[in-house]
């Protein structure tokens, strides 16, 4: 990945972008802080043709639907003891 100050990409535009449309992103700094990134159209439209988390996550929720509804091993409460409160033994 490309690595640029926004007054060098300013500067420089035409170059950068024939970078990104070369398939390398640049990104743009501030102050040597990330702030945007240039990447090529066609690297832009495949990210909207992506299926989002939350679709794969529901395309494998249909997938393992048996896996999932197991309620596997009935485990008892585990009861923990108050520390505030303290038993005396006899």
């Amino acid at each position: 990945m490309c690595r640029t100050s926004i007054y060098e990409a300013r500067n420089n535009l035409s170059n950068f972008v024939k970078i990104a449309e070369g398939g390398e992103p640049v990104e743009l700094t501030r102050y040597d802080k990330p702030v945007a990134v240039i990447i090529s159209y066609e690297e832009f439209c495949q990210k909207d043709e992506e299926p989002s988390l939350i679709d794969r996550l529901n395309k494998l929720k249909e997938e393992y639907a048996e896996v999932l509804n197991d309620d596997g091993i009935p485990l008892p409460p585990k009861v923990y003891p108050d520390p505030n409160r303290v038993i005396f033994e006899e």
